[in-house]
């Protein structure tokens, strides 16, 4: 979540996700709409793509995102694109 967190600032248009995921602690289960996950996988895949954030592929941020980004987009299509 951390790393999530760093690029939140990509989100600023989409209503008020960028502030619920800075301000997320993991405690309990968070709420999204389709399109807030549609926001936050396109959000990872940016970064993720971007040799500029992540130069070494290897890196253990990079690593953690890309395995969120897996996780979501499996989330995303199993819910929202049957």
């Amino acid at each position: 979540m951390d790393e999530l967190q760093k690029y939140s600032w990509h989100m600023t248009e989409s209503f008020g996700l960028d502030k619920k995921i800075d301000r997320y602690k993991g405690v309990r289960p968070i709420s999204l709409y389709s399109w807030d996950l549609e926001c936050i996988v396109d959000t990872i895949d940016t970064v993720l793509s971007d040799a500029k954030e992540y130069p070494d592929q290897e890196d253990e941020g990079y690593l953690r995102l890309q395995e969120l980004f897996i996780h979501l987009k499996s989330i995303y299509k199993n819910t929202y694109e049957r």
